[in-house]
């Protein structure tokens, strides 16, 4: 499975295995071996395998937790009008400016084994209390509520996956990555299809106050996978000790450093592009479910049957192609495949803006987004100092994120607004996809010559 220590050493370039020249060894002493099932599925080394364990059932419970959630906020999104989901997403942004800074000061005074379950339990905490609201609200109140829950949920989406990346980013370096991180991805998507099942067959039957109860109760094995992941950390990690330590620095560094570093702007840019496109396509999509589907339950359980089919076409992306696909194309030509793809799905909604046209291009481009773009898009920041993987990673994947939907919000209320189609979409779409496939290939070209700067430095180093 693994290379020798001569072998390792002339290949340091290429591969983080110099680092680590005796794990393989070591594993093979202590009994750890890689199931014949899993060997198939990926190039994972007998070392790696307990914290890719963990790596998996905590990104599970995350999804599990956030899938039996999203239905939810979607149908509570549709019930205040589609015509405030703009208002919706600019609250949201706000939310994630304000929450980035205390955010920041957790990263600078704590070690990630203890700011990680503040934030969580921060979360599920938040999750019992709208339990308790909906349970005691009268219909008067449920639009209210659920427009908070709404903004809320979207808070919530992306910061707790975005502290999981940057862990995992932490534990892996670059060429683990390259290999591992597509697998990883699928524990998510596992946990997704999880949640999306769990909802789709009890909303029109279950009230939502106890689905809400699932979902804190998620969130806490969550962080009992972290803790599992974080005892054994360091055996994997180019900088041990380093997780017991607090990050230091500015409160404020995830905003300064993006600013002053043309390869985050370059990712921010990524980024913003996959979420202005993915906002125009999803108000098409919550469009169509309010004119095709009557009551609240079957809306609920409309949007969690398409995520069930997102996550089901991930799933087999992600166990089966995703490491071949970067191991054969490299970061770069594999960060240009969804762009690629968004440009041909919105050129034929512009053609054929039907629902089949919607609904499939949908299912493509979210399992392309999962199973492909997002792992990839997480080794751009195995590059980084541990600093910039905590506090600008959340800055990005957060306000940079939901300012993405902001313009693609507001955009097409000002499509609504001058009395154009939401074709005129379709077609402003096309451009800016193809924008986002080069700015793809160059992150790509970029990522590649830090992290083999990085590896002859560490080489020189010993």
């Amino acid at each position: 499975m693994s290379a020798s220590p001569g072998a390792a050493k002339s290949g340091a370039a290429k591969s983080g295995a110099a680092k680590f020249p005796d794990k393989s060894a070591e594993a093979a002493r202590a009994g750890l071996k890689v199931p014949a099932w899993l060997r198939r599925l990926t190039d994972v080394r007998p070392e790696e395998v307990p914290a890719l364990g963990w790596a998996w059932l905590y990104i599970f419970a995350l999804l599990s937790s956030y899938y039996v959630m999203r239905p939810i906020r979607d149908q509570m999104g549709l019930a205040g009008g589609l015509e405030n989901l703009p208002w919706l997403f600019t609250a949201t942004l706000v939310g994630m400016l304000v929450l980035n800074v205390p955010f920041g000061w957790l990263v600078r005074k704590l070690p990630r084994a203890r700011f990680i379950p503040i934030t969580y339990r921060f979360f599920a905490a938040n999750i019992l209390v709208f339990a308790v609201v909906l349970y005691r609200a009268g219909p008067e109140d449920t639009v209210w509520i659920g427009r908070v829950f709404f903004v809320w949920l979207s808070i919530f989406n992306l910061f707790v996956v975005s502290i999981f990346w940057a862990t995992i980013v932490d534990v892996f370096d670059t060429e683990q990555g390259k290999r591992l991180f597509g697998f990883i991805a699928a524990g998510a998507t596992l946990g997704a299809i999880t949640g999306s099942a769990f909802t789709a067959v009890l909303a029109r039957d279950v009230p939502i106050p106890f689905l809400l109860l699932a979902a804190a109760a998620l969130l806490e094995l969550a962080v009992v996978s972290m803790r599992g992941l974080a005892r054994i950390s360091d055996a994997l990690s180019r900088e041990p000790g380093a997780a017991a330590q607090a990050i230091g620095g500015s409160p404020f560094a995830g905003i300064s450093r993006v600013l002053g570093s043309p390869y985050l702007l370059g990712i921010c840019l990524f980024l913003l592009l996959f979420s202005i496109t993915s906002t125009f396509l999803y108000f098409e999509q919550a469009g169509i479910a309010k004119r095709s589907f009557p009551d609240r339950g079957s809306q609920t359980a409309f949007f969690a049957s398409v995520d069930l089919a997102v996550n089901v076409l991930t799933l087999g992306i992600q166990l089966f192609l995703t490491g071949r696909i970067v191991r054969r194309l490299g970061v770069g030509l594999t960060l240009a495949i969804l762009p690629l793809v968004s440009a041909l799905g919105f050129g034929l909604l512009a053609v054929a803006p039907t629902i089949a046209s919607v609904v499939v291009f949908g299912v493509l481009r979210r399992a392309g987004n999962f199973a492909i773009a997002r792992p990839v898009r997480e080794v751009l920041f195995t590059v980084l100092p541990r600093e910039d993987r905590y506090k600008a990673k959340a800055f990005i994947d957060t306000v940079v994120y939901r300012l993405g939907d902001q313009v693609g919000a507001w955009s097409y209320g000002l499509v609504g607004f001058l009395g154009l189609s939401a074709t005129a979409l379709s077609v402003l779409a096309v451009p800016l996809s193809l924008a986002w496939l080069v700015n793809g290939l160059w992150l790509g070209r970029r990522q590649d010559a830090m992290a083999k700067e990085r590896s002859a430095t560490e080489a020189e180093n010993g």
